[in-house]
């Protein structure tokens, strides 16, 4: 079977890959992309796990079960009671299924529109650039062979022997999205980004929730005091975060799982309806076989790339999940551009220190940059600016005062260095600190920038002023 050839491959088609490849397209470059995900219904359905398994349908859970719980607990102070609330969780799944088809429809009428080749099916390296692809239903074999290949091949999420996912009683992030009934008791293993994000969702949708966190301190990569904010707010909305508690065997049986754990007291054990098992995603290279094309993978088993993203194999890039660093959808869609820029002979810039986090709670925790703890660790003189959302006229109006914008910036230059928020649509706010610290601005910069009253941006105006000690509103 002859090749077909193509100026780009790419394998994946999720937020790394399909950008990159309608970037490609879009610069004149030939462009095929590969992927192997498909939907119940057995159709292609690209956008990989952000848009199928992920980003996509929690946040449209998160939203739901979020309109429930605030016309449960924060309308009734706004003079709006309501009788007899119910919900239908048929209904929200129906909704989250309908967002998730609406945008994997769209990602494929943009391939088309961009004239990239489409294909169904799992992709495996070989010798050179050439991709043999096992097409989907058992429909055959293509041979592909491109001048430059993009790995976008995402993650998957990470299994643990002590609790195996059973698809029933005990679930990955996957299973934990398509409950068709609200667990009674449900438990969580992990306390990141997914074990807090689902836990939020059946939480407010009435789980009694227990989330077992290993490790000794909440949300390390975060800032501290944001981060202490945040756990003590979540736990008054009915997390049980239990820190410092280690899973040693979950045990499904027919009435539910039965977890054995180690804390602070010593042996204990509880049962759960359900359990989550949400410790973290690794590399997906699933059937790749990257070293026969030359691709190394570094000791994590992610694919090895030096800063432009190149592999140890000439020709061969990869972005995303797949690669080191943070497992974000944008970031991988940035990394896609980039490549692909530099593919056509354009500079294809990415600043991987500014790649915003954000955690989809209520209140949202997002920052950017360095942390209090990374720059005292790097011995970086810095000044520091907070103010709360309590002293918001918004945040008030809105009676979403739980939170705070914290700047830091250099001593010596005011340079932004880093900002941490937690707040209602922090999500949103971090979008003012990603532009002002792409373009190197001052925190003087932003307490010189007139902001809208009454928003809640204005906190990020009063936390500059405040890394000069004037802040006007505390």
């Amino acid at each position: 079977m002859q090749p077909e050839h193509f100026d780009v491959v790419v394998i994946g088609a999720g937020p790394g890959g399909y950008v990159a490849a309608i970037r490609a397209a879009q610069l004149g470059l030939s462009t095929a992309c590969v992927d192997a995900w498909v939907d119940a219904r057995g159709n292609p359905s690209p956008g990989g796990t952000c848009l199928n398994a992920g980003c996509i349908p929690s946040k449209a859970l998160l939203d739901s079960s979020h309109h429930y719980h605030n016309l449960r607990h924060l309308l009734p102070a706004h003079g709006i009671d309501a009788k007899e609330i119910t919900f239908d969780l048929a209904r929200m799944q129906a909704r989250k299924n309908k967002v998730v088809d609406t945008l994997t429809r769209g990602v494929k009428g943009l391939l088309r529109k961009n004239r990239v080749e489409s294909i169904t099916g799992l992709a495996t390296l070989s010798q050179g650039k050439r991709i043999e692809v096992a097409l989907h239903g058992g429909k055959g074999h293509r041979i592909l062979e491109g001048k430059n290949v993009i790995l976008a091949t995402g993650s998957v999420p990470i299994h643990i022997e002590v609790a195996p996912v059973d698809g029933e009683r005990i679930v990955d992030s996957e299973g934990a999205l398509a409950f068709s009934t609200v667990p009674e008791r449900l438990g969580i293993i992990g306390a990141g980004v997914i074990g807090l994000e689902l836990g939020s969702v059946w939480s407010r949708l009435g789980s009694k929730v227990t989330i077992f966190e290993s490790l000794p301190d909440f949300l390390p990569a975060a800032d501290r005091k944001i981060a202490s904010q945040a756990l003590q707010s979540l736990t008054r909305q009915g997390l049980d975060i239990r820190l410092g508690s280690r899973v040693k065997r979950a045990r499904a049986h027919s009435q539910g799982v039965s977890v054995d754990f180690d804390d602070h007291g010593g042996a204990s054990a509880l049962e759960f309806d359900r359990l989550i098992v949400a410790v973290g995603r690794r590399a997906n290279t699933e059937g790749l076989d990257p070293a026969a094309a030359g691709v190394l993978l570094d000791e994590q088993g992610r694919i090895r790339t030096d800063a432009d993203c190149r592999t140890d194999a000439e020709g061969i890039w990869a972005i995303g999940d797949a690669t080191s660093g943070p497992m974000l959808a944008h970031k991988a869609s940035d990394e896609g551009v980039a490549v692909v820029e530099r593919i056509a002979g354009g500079v294809g810039h990415i600043d991987h220190r500014l790649v915003p986090w954000v955690i989809y709670t209520h209140p949202e925790i997002a920052w950017i940059g360095s942390s209090e703890a990374d720059l005292t660790e790097a011995g970086v003189d810095f000044r520091s600016g907070s103010f709360p959302f309590l002293a918001n006229g918004r945040a008030l109006a809105a009676g979403e005062t739980t939170g705070m914008v914290r700047m830091l910036s250099d001593a010596a230059t005011d340079r932004i260095l880093g900002v941490h928020i937690l707040a209602a649509n922090a999500s949103e706010l971090i979008a003012e600190a990603s532009v002002a610290m792409a373009f190197d601005a001052s925190a003087e910069d932003i307490a010189r920038t007139v902001h809208a009253h009454p928003t809640l941006a204005e906190a990020l105006h009063e936390a500059a002023l405040a890394c000069d000690n004037r802040t006007i509103h505390l």
